[in-house]
């Protein structure tokens, strides 16, 4: 079976950063050419509450207004946070802006203390996961039905209306590690699964429990798009790559840097190039890139002119 196109995204500033450094990232990016671009969705800049962060879908909404054929998605916005219905129109609305280019991504969330100390609730797992669903089913109703009502344990609309619908309901994404809840609800309302930079490493057994899913509720796996979270360590050689790569450790710990040596993405053009090489062996077509660096416009450029050209040029 041949291997759909690989794709790539790369993560926007956000912590610690301010809109003049978002915006020239996001319009670099987009000139040289990555597919999507992407935010997490947190209140607070993880781990530490204090850390300034820029809101999301607000970041998202201003870098759609400023670039012209990058793809904008979260990873991921979890319930509680928003009103799924409000949710639904605002990313309709910034449809309107960059029309075709909004990817939202979706998950359970887990740092629970953005949750409780802006007033929104965070039941269990199970809960959380329920929630989800709900909110999944209503905004995709909102983009394709002319009014929609749903009456769920978390979520209530009625005879809600969500004008105007984006042109063509964006693709959804569904990330998280979870094998039998989670991946259920990405096998059945997603159009991507994507699989957590804290488990990369187990990436093969992780894409092979989705497939599962996607047969058990008699969906084609093929139809769902796999992508990977990943820390990318790039230099034009290997020396300064494994320097860097040292850093990246100290700098992420165990959620972006677990296991990044042995698993991860690093080194030179072409270490690199057979590193993304392994990951598509498991079905993973788009990569949702973090580089790593102060300035993050630097390896992407690095990325774009030897990498990322490496893959069109054999397309």
């Amino acid at each position: 079976m041949s291997q759909p196109p690989v794709r790539f995204g790369v993560t926007l500033p956000q912590i610690k950063r301010s809109w003049p450094e978002a915006r020239a990232a996001a319009e670099c990016f987009d000139q040289l050419g990555y597919d999507s671009a992407w935010v997490c969705d947190h209140l607070y800049g993880v781990p530490m509450p204090q850390l300034p962060i820029l809101e999301a879908w607000t970041e998202l909404a201003a870098v759609a207004a400023v670039t012209d054929k990058i793809r904008l998605g979260t990873l991921v916005t979890p319930p509680f946070f928003r009103n799924p219905a409000i949710l639904a129109k605002q990313i309709a609305t910034i449809d309107q802006i960059a029309p075709g280019r909004v990817f939202p991504g979706f998950g359970a969330g887990w740092f629970e203390a953005e949750f409780t100390s802006h007033g929104a609730e965070f039941p269990s797992t199970r809960e959380r996961l329920r929630a989800l669903e709900e909110s999944i089913q209503i905004m995709k109703s909102m983009w394709t039905q002319e009014q929609t009502t749903f009456e769920g344990q978390h979520c209530q609309v009625k005879d809600v209306f969500c004008e105007p619908k984006p042109a063509t309901p964006p693709p959804i994404l569904v990330g998280g590690s979870g094998e039998k809840v989670l991946m259920r609800i990405a096998a059945e309302h997603a159009d991507c699964w994507n699989n957590m930079a804290v488990t990369q490493g187990q990436l093969k057994e992780k894409a092979a429990a989705f497939r599962q899913r996607c047969e058990d509720v008699g969906r084609d796996p093929a139809e769902v798009e796999i992508s990977q979270q990943c820390t990318v360590v790039i230099a034009e050689d290997e020396a300064t790559a494994k320097t860097a790569l040292e850093k990246a450790h100290k700098v992420y710990g165990g959620h972006m840097g677990a296991g990044l040596e042995a698993h991860g993405i690093w080194g030179h053009p072409d270490r690199v190039i057979d590193g993304i090489e392994r990951h598509r062996e498991h079905g993973v077509s788009l990569f949702i890139i973090e580089f790593f660096g102060r300035d993050t416009r630097e390896p992407a450029q690095l990325f774009a002119e030897t990498v990322m050209k490496h893959y069109r040029e054999s397309a």
